[in-house]
Formats: structure tokens, C-alpha cells, sequence
């Protein structure tokens, strides 16, 4: 059996000769719970510290601090609108660009990943995500300036960037249930991620001790990969019995859909490229799911303020954030019982949705929170099914030999409609809040 430390410590490169063709059959059942609990443990310690983040994002612009005594802010404090005139109660740059912050590291490293990135060992890049996290919650609970939270938010964004198309990668050497588990693990971290901050908030805690409180979870990470996480030695003939059970339809026409007992990880630029023409079908719909929420969530939240409750505009947003984050909690979660393979019909409705709250803003016409707070709860569902559904259909219809270079490369796709939404969102938060 090839140690745990032998496998983090080689190269995707050198993996394939560490896998032994057959498990230690007594204990493989616990093996494979211990792995599926990490892998949802890795989801969850991974996209903690960017959903705090744009959790935060209305306080970091505001960066309400006490004057004397950093342990204690003023639970309500008072609005400071950009525009006296407008009904918006607008801060002075929008929302959007903490999500730029939280999100263009991660774009730039998705979009350099393919290229190299597999030649890196897993160990030192789960490392990395690690100490960003922690550094991204120090530095921003430190500062005193809107441009050096936003640096620490840049670290939060290549942590969580790193380690997703890490683990997503490092799924591709375990039994193909591991991608709904990691995919439950990040609507997790939304919810819980989304919660711990409104609560710690709620109950007197600055903004800054509120994230200083949770740099345990960058030691979990830590923890989680190289105590608990199994190298997939004890799963490799498991993995090929999935396989052999799956329905696999090849991403390049013409392949045999027959599994392959090891992983070629020696592409050619023109086998990459073929392959992400095959990933096509999953990329565009995922990003345009992804465009139209993030619209909604960092160009439109903030401008839906109601004056006629007891929440003040701070408050209110957070509320928004948490009920996003409840919906992909649950949508991420629900592979075994609601599976979609059509990821566009979940693009087309959230775009109704970006329509709708587009005009609700714009006109003013939703007499209660509480009919934004159901639709934003129904947002968040769409794209957290349109995330686990679209690398569930990937896992299993993708060949052996292309399943790693796979889900790492088609996890570009949210970030970038992650990113054109933030860019757009900039402009629009200028526009509205100049003309009323």
C-alpha cells in the first residue's frame, strides 16, 4: 500500500505509478466514508472564507470601525448614502467591487491552470489555499483602509480559486460520488459561512473580531487533506467498478467509452483542446447561470432596500446573502434527488429571475422584503443545481484519461460569469444611483 505521505507529496505526472490494482477489502467500506466526509469537509473549509467575504462586502466598503475599542460596533449604524438624492441609500463604490476582488485571482487562475498547473504537487497548493484563507481573515479584520481589506479579500479569492480546481481535479481519482459530497461541502460553506457572520454580527462582534473568530477554519482545511483524506490507493478498484456501472459518453466523437485502468495524464495541446470543445456544452449554460445570480447578488442587492422594516440597510444585506447561500446549500445537496442534465432550462429561468429584480428595482413596485427574501432563497437553488449537476454529468460521461484535466478546466465557467457580472454590475450601481 503506497503511503499517505508518498501520494501528496509526487506530481499528477508520477501519480499513476503509485496505484495498486486491488483495496484492502475489510477496510474499504470505512475508507471510502472517510474520504466522502473529506471531500465535503474540503468543499466546506475551500469556499468558507470567499462567501464570508461577499458576505462582508457591504461593511468592508462602509468599514465601519470603533473609534476607541475594536471589540464593539454599533449594531445599527447610520446609513451614509452615496447620493442624498437617491432612494437607494447607495455606498460609494458598489458592492461588485468586493465580488471583483473575491473573484479575478481566481479567473486568472483557472484560465492559467490548464497549462501547468498539474505539474505542481497537491500538497504544497493545499498549503497555499490554507495560509491565504488565514490571511485573507487577518488582513481584513486588521485594516484601516477599503484598499487593504480589498487585498485581503484578493487572498481569499486565490485561496479558494487554487483549492477548487485542486480538489476538483483530485476527484477524478476517487469513486465519482465524491463530487456530490465536495459540491454538498461548498453550499456548506455559503450557508454556514453566509450564517456565522450575520449571527456573530447580530450579537455585538465588529465585523473584524466576527472573522478573526474564524481562522480555525483554514486549520480544518489543513487538517482535513493530510490527517483524514485517504490517499485513493484502498479505492482504486472500487473506483473502476463505478466506472464500469456508469453510463460514460465520450467529450470527443469517435472514442471508445471503454474505462481505462489507469490515468494518462500526458495530454497533448490537441487532445486538451478537443476536450474543452467537448466541455462546451457544460461551460456556456454554467456561466450564464453564474452571470445572472451574481448580477443579482453584488449589483442588485444592495439597491433592494426596504425602509418599511425593522432591518437596516446593513442587516439587510446580509439577510440577502444568508438566504442565497441556504438555497445553494440546499440545491448542492440534492444530486440524489433531483438531477438535471439540461443546464441551460436552469440558465433561461435565472435570467427571469435577474429580469424580474431588475425591474422591481428599477420601478419600486414589491410592497414586502419578505416576497425578495423567497426569490432569493429560489436563486440560490438554481445555481447551486446548475453547479452540482453540471460536474455530476461531466464525472460521469467523461473518459478515464480526460477526467482530471476535465473538471479542472470546466470549473472556469462560474468564474467567468462571475466575473462579466461584477464588471457590469459597476456601472449599473453608478448609473442608479446617480439618476434617483
Amino acid at each position: 500500500m503506497v503511503p499517505t505521505d508518498a501520494w501528496q507529496q509526487h506530481s499528477d505526472s508520477e501519480r499513476e505509478e503509485l496505484l495498486p490494482s486491488k483495496p484492502c477489502q475489510p477496510r474499504a467500506q470505512s475508507v471510502q466514508w472517510r474520504n466522502l466526509l473529506s471531500f465535503w469537509l474540503l468543499g466546506l473549509c475551500n469556499n468558507f472564507s470567499y462567501v464570508v467575504m461577499l458576505s462582508a462586502a457591504h461593511d468592508i466598503l462602509k468599514h465601519h470601525k470603533a473609534p476607541e475599542n475594536n471589540s464593539h460596533v454599533d449594531p445599527e449604524p447610520t446609513p451614509t448614502p452615496h447620493n442624498g438624492t437617491s432612494r437607494y441609500d447607495c455606498n460609494a463604490v458598489s458592492t461588485a467591487a468586493v465580488l471583483l476582488a473575491d473573484i479575478l485571482p481566481t479567473f486568472i487562475i483557472k484560465l492559467l491552470a490548464p497549462l501547468g498547473l498539474h505539474l505542481l504537487p497537491y500538497s504544497p497548493r493545499v498549503i497555499l489555499c490554507g495560509v491565504c484563507a488565514a490571511g485573507s481573515f487577518l488582513l481584513v479584520a486588521f485594516s484601516q483602509e477599503v484598499m487593504t481589506s480589498l487585498s485581503g479579500v484578493v487572498l481569499a479569492s486565490i485561496s479558494s480559486g487554487l483549492g477548487e480546481i485542486t480538489f476538483l481535479a483530485l476527484t477524478a481519482f476517487y469513486p465519482s460520488q465524491v463530487v456530490s459530497w465536495w459540491s454538498s461541502g461548498t453550499g456548506g460553506a455559503g450557508i454556514l459561512g453566509a450564517l456565522s457572520y450575520l449571527g456573530l454580527t447580530l450579537v455585538g462582534l465588529s465585523p473584524g473580531n466576527a472573522l478573526i473568530s474564524m481562522l480555525g477554519i483554514p486549520v480544518l482545511l489543513l487538517t482535513t487533506y493530510f490527517l483524514l483524506l485517504k490517499s485513493p490507493d484502498s479505492l482504486a478498484s472500487q473506483r473502476d467498478e463505478v466506472l464500469e456501472t456508469s453510463t460514460q459518453q465520450p467529450l470527443i466523437a469517435g472514442e471508445s467509452s471503454k474505462p481505462h485502468p489507469n490515468f494518462n495524464l500526458s495530454l497533448s495541446f490537441s487532445d486538451r483542446w478537443n476536450v474543452f470543445k467537448g466541455l462546451l456544452k457544460y461551460i456556456v449554460p454554467l456561466a450564464l447561470v453564474y452571470f445572472a445570480e451574481y448580477f443579482i447578488n453584488q449589483g442588485l442587492f444592495e439597491l433592494l432596500f426596504f425602509r418599511n422594516t425593522s432591518l437596516n440597510h446593513a442587516q439587510q444585506y446580509r439577510w440577502y446573502q444568508m438566504l442565497y447561500q441556504a438555497g445553494v446549500f440546499v440545491s448542492r445537496s440534492s444530486l440524489h434527488c433531483c438531477h438535471f442534465r439540461f443546464i441551460w432550462i436552469l440558465a433561461v429561468l435565472q435570467f427571469l429571475n435577474l429580469g424580474f429584480l431588475m425591474a422591481a428595482v428599477w420601478f419600486s413596485f414589491l410592497p414586502s422584503i419578505y416576497i425578495v427574501f423567497l426569490i432569493i432563497l429560489y436563486e440560490g437553488f438554481l445555481g447551486g443545481a446548475a453547479y452540482v449537476n453540471t460536474f455530476h454529468n461531466i464525472a460521469v460521461e467523461t473518459q478515464d484519461e480526460h477526467r482530471e484535466f476535465a473538471m479542472a478546466t470546466a470549473c472556469i465557467a462560474d468564474t467567468l460569469g462571475i466575473s462579466l457580472s461584477g464588471a457590469l454590475a459597476l456601472p449599473l450601481h453608478d448609473f442608479l444611483c446617480r439618476s434617483h
